[in-house]
């Protein structure tokens, strides 16, 4: 476990032969370093906060970096969506803090897109990180007031999909970034 401290960007960290609990406490390292115990995370002068919920904020953004959401369906047909363990995400958590601070410049897309969310049912702008090569996507939402970041979650675009949507947002890059 105390290998994946020494992990740095492109490697992955080493979680397959891990059980549980112990891929717990190997990404809850990974994660106070880079992220929670990091006070002074930045991307571009302004401050990286988690988003806010009904739970503590940095328990969120843990499990937003770490697993996936999915819908299940339960035994009455009603779905649901639930979040559930993710390799790729967590393998690559450490390139969270490596892209916030800009550390690789080459096929990396940084853009701000207006999009609908449809939990919000409303039109909002989100900042992305996109490592081309690496195919590796960070998510910010700007605060209202423009001068932080809330860190929405962060994935390997190892879905059909993942790479085409980022695509289609690309071509509907505004001009500046937020």
């Amino acid at each position: 476990m105390p290998l994946n401290l020494l992990k740095t960007y492109p490697q992955f960290l080493e979680l397959g032969h891990l059980n549980e609990h112990q891929r717990s406490q190997s990404l809850q390292g990974i994660f106070n370093r880079d992220i929670e115990g990091n006070l002074g995370l930045n991307f571009r002068t302004k401050t990286i906060r988690p988003i806010k919920g009904e739970e503590p904020a940095m328990v969120i953004l843990f499990r937003h970096l770490t697993t996936e959401e999915i819908e299940i369906e339960d035994e009455n047909g009603k779905k649901y969506p639930k979040r559930i363990f993710e390799m790729d995400r967590s393998q690559r958590l450490h390139w969270v803090r490596h892209h916030l601070e800009e550390k690789k410049k080459d096929n990396v897309e940084v853009f701000s897109v207006e999009e609908r969310d449809q939990k919000k049912r409303k039109d909002i702008i989100r900042t992305y990180i996109y490592d081309v090569e690496q195919k590796y996507i960070i998510v910010l939402d700007p605060q209202r007031t423009q001068l932080d970041y809330y860190l929405v979650t962060a994935y390997h675009l190892n879905k059909d999909y993942g790479e085409k949507k980022i695509k289609k947002l690309l071509k509907r890059r505004l001009p500046e970034l937020h």
